[in-house]
Order: structure tokens, then C-alpha cells, then sequence
């Protein structure tokens, strides 16, 4: 029998320990002042008991991606971290790709979860989406849609109830 993951208690998915989380927003249109779903990933990862060690936002590069993440990811008490934009299919949507040039070990399952959750809300547009769950330094780094409803159904549904269990796992 297969339990419902959204039934299983709090000590199956990690207990309640305080994760250390970056939240680097990537845009070319966005700054710090006006970052909507940047300032929620913050919000809702405190919310939730954790602590937002960094905030930070660049331009929709590779190397900037990269030249500011690698730092952050090098940093002990960061345990994980969510980016915010940068997924879709243009030719400046880049975070993905920066992931995956700093080594990133993809996991599949987060990618393929999220849009089957978004096609619920968006059709299929979420299609379109790249988001996806990589592990940089051995930490897992989230890579979300730019959009505030996007940020808020991969957190709330996925990122949160998971991320706990998920480093407890890359401790062991």
C-alpha cells in the first residue's frame, strides 16, 4: 500500500530542524527592490523555521550564476539553496544550464513532480518549464520559475516537505 506523501508525518520527511538556505533570484528585467517572487522564497522559507543566510540577485548568465553561487555553496552553515528564474526555454534562460556547468548531479524526480503539479494550474504551458533539483557541492540547490505562483507551488508542495529528509540523506 502506497501512503499519500502529504499524509506522512514530520518525522518521515526530517523532523523539524532549521535548514541554512540561499535564495539567489536570476533576472535581467528584476532588481532587489522589485522582486516579488525572490521576496516570497525568503518569506515562505522563514515561515517555514528556516533561515535565508544569503539573498542575492544576477544577470541571466552562466558565469554570473555560477560566480555567485560556488561561493555560497562553498559556505558550512548553507545547507541549501533555491533559485528563482532563469527556467524556461529562451535563449536567456540560463540558470539550468549554469547548474549543470558547475557539475550539478540532476534529480530527476523534482522536475517531473513540479510540472505535473503546474499543469494543474497552467496546463500545458507547464510544458515549458525547466525547473529542476540539483546537487552542487552535495547540496541540493532548487531551481524554480520566476513566478510567484511558481515559487509558491514548489515550495509549499515540494521544497518544504521534503528538503529536511533530503540532506538528512546526503549526511548519511
Amino acid at each position: 500500500m502506497t501512503e499519500n506523501p502529504s499524509a506522512l508525518g514530520r518525522h518521515h520527511l526530517g523532523g523539524d530542524r532549521s535548514i541554512g538556505f540561499a535564495v539567489l533570484s536570476v533576472s535581467d528585467t528584476h532588481t532587489p527592490d522589485d522582486d516579488p517572487s525572490g521576496h516570497l522564497a525568503r518569506d515562505l522559507l522563514a515561515q517555514a523555521g528556516h533561515k535565508v543566510l544569503h539573498y542575492d540577485m544576477v544577470a541571466n548568465s552562466v558565469a554570473d550564476v555560477r560566480d555567485r553561487l560556488d561561493p555560497i555553496l562553498r559556505e558550512i552553515p548553507v545547507e541549501a539553496a533555491v533559485t528563482v528564474g532563469g527556467t524556461g526555454v529562451s535563449s536567456r534562460d540560463l540558470t539550468v544550464t549554469a547548474l549543470e556547468a558547475m557539475g550539478g548531479r540532476r534529480l530527476e524526480g523534482f522536475g517531473d513532480l513540479y510540472r505535473t503539479l503546474s499543469y494543474q494550474e497552467v496546463g500545458p504551458l507547464a510544458m515549458l518549464s525547466r525547473a529542476s533539483l540539483f546537487l552542487v557541492r552535495d547540496k541540493p540547490v532548487f531551481a524554480l520559475p520566476g513566478s510567484e505562483r511558481a515559487v509558491r507551488t514548489a515550495l509549499e508542495k515540494l521544497v518544504l516537505p521534503a528538503v529536511q529528509h533530503l540532506i538528512e540523506e546526503l549526511e548519511r
